[in-house]
């Protein structure tokens, strides 16, 4: 637990977006007489309507007020942004600020180089001022997290995006924003048990089948005979993790079961890579013999292969997995040592966010052309709107026209010092 800066979607940003605390309220657009005659109609269009352009309008809003509302489509979303101005009418008829609040940055480097310029740019593109929205991290704190929050909403946020550290924290804020009018949209993570709005992640069930199948591609490919295998997780908090271990133990259960597979292992889980690498340690203590490695993300992998390659494991001997397309990642790919990575290109998962709180702050219905499935809260039982993006295994035969064809990792740096030999044999030029 997938390109551009802080200024321009193309290029990578490593920089991480300080929050921004000034709010500036925007006049409301006044309402006519005649406007208000066809409110109830209009509302019955944006009902039917389901372009799936990235323009066009209706004629409806949740408050009853007739304004023209662009219709935005998931498959209009790509890596130059260029959709988000679309949405610019909505920016002069919404009210409050939207804030956005991430987790952490130890558990994946993501939310500092990408997440945070991403939707900045997004929410930028789209119309908003820079003092009409936040983006702040909660450095792993539940604490902070709930504390950000409740500033935010005393602040004049009217929509916040919160990625939580887990769903404990996630439902204490939720709670607090439905007391005070607030709008949540759970980022990435489902907040179990919370009373959130819309979900946007990516199919998460998937990114684990495509770990579970490339482990199995890669035992084959690299004549792994008798594979005994430790089975990591991520954090149990984390819905996340849960889905990704259905996935994945879907696709392993008919290895284990006929193909000679041996399932050696199962850790309790973590996203923390040095508590990762002690679960490793003590495993393969007890147990010699593994010779394989299911492992949820890069980050957790990085520590786990340097210690691999120090006890002398040779490469394209010992498949291990991951997600996330980090930098660190892709080279253990190219270098032999990882099999391939979960690609999610978040550009797609912060424009979604950035749209829907631009719906919703102007309290327009979100297009259906935007939200493409729903979501069920297992602890509520309730269904969830959604916008549920694809991921995509990347493996040497696929990285230059995937994250560098998307500008997700510069060739520069993928391909520098040891690794310019291994890009040159992938098709990447540095």
């Amino acid at each position: 637990m997938w390109l551009p800066s802080c200024d321009t979607p193309r290029r990578r940003c490593s920089a991480y977006v300080p929050p921004i605390n000034e709010v500036v309220f925007l006049h409301s657009v006044r309402k006519t007489a005649a406007v208000a005659a066809m409110a109830a109609s209009a509302a019955l269009v944006v009902a039917a309507c389901g372009s799936s352009g990235t323009s066009g309008s209706s004629s409806s809003s949740s408050s009853g007020t007739s304004t023209s509302v662009p219709k935005l489509s998931i498959t209009a979303l790509n890596n130059s942004f260029s959709a988000m101005s679309t949405l610019k009418p909505l920016a002069s008829k919404g009210q409050g600020n939207v804030a956005v609040i991430l987790p952490d940055t130890v558990s994946s480097t993501r939310y500092v180089e990408f997440d945070a310029p991403y939707l900045k740019t997004a929410l930028t593109d789209a119309g908003l001022k820079a003092s009409q929205f936040t983006i702040q991290n909660a450095l792993g704190s539940d604490a902070t997290e709930l504390s950000d929050a409740q500033t935010a909403i005393t602040k004049g946020a009217t929509v916040l995006i919160v990625d939580p550290l887990d769903s404990g924290v996630g439902a204490h804020i939720e709670s607090y924003a439905k007391a005070h009018g607030v709008v949540v949209i759970d980022y990435d993570r489902l907040t179990l048990g919370g009373t959130r709005k819309y979900y946007v992640s990516f199919n998460n069930v998937q990114v684990g089948k495509l770990i579970g199948q490339g482990l199995v591609s890669c035992v084959a490919a690299w004549k792994v005979k008798s594979p005994q295998v430790i089975v990591m997780k991520g954090a149990a908090t984390d819905n996340n993790a849960t889905l990704f271990a259905q996935g994945y133990d879907a696709v392993l259960a008919s290895e284990f079961s006929g193909s000679g597979w041996k399932d050696v292992s199962n850790p309790a889980g973590t996203w923390t890579p040095d508590v990762a690498l002690s679960e490793f340690q003590q495993q393969l203590t007890a147990h010699p013999g593994i010779n394989a490695a299911l492992i949820p993300n890069d980050e957790n992998g990085a520590p786990i292969i340097h210690y691999l390659q120090s006890k002398g494991v040779k490469a394209r001997t010992f498949p291990t997995t991951g997600q996330d397309a980090t930098l660190t990642g892709l080279q253990n790919i190219l270098n032999g040592y990882q099999c391939g990575t979960a690609y999610k290109p978040i550009y797609l998962e912060a424009q979604a966010a950035a749209a829907l709180a631009m719906y919703i702050r102007a309290k327009v219905t979100p297009p259906s052309t935007l939200l493409n499935g729903t979501t069920t809260d297992p602890s509520t039982k309730t269904s969830v709107q959604s916008v549920l993006l694809t991921p995509e295994w990347v493996t040497t035969a696929n990285m230059n026209s995937t994250v560098i064809a998307d500008k997700f990792v510069p060739a520069s740096q993928l391909c520098s010092g040891t690794y310019a030999k291994e890009c040159t044999a992938a098709g990447i030029s540095g």
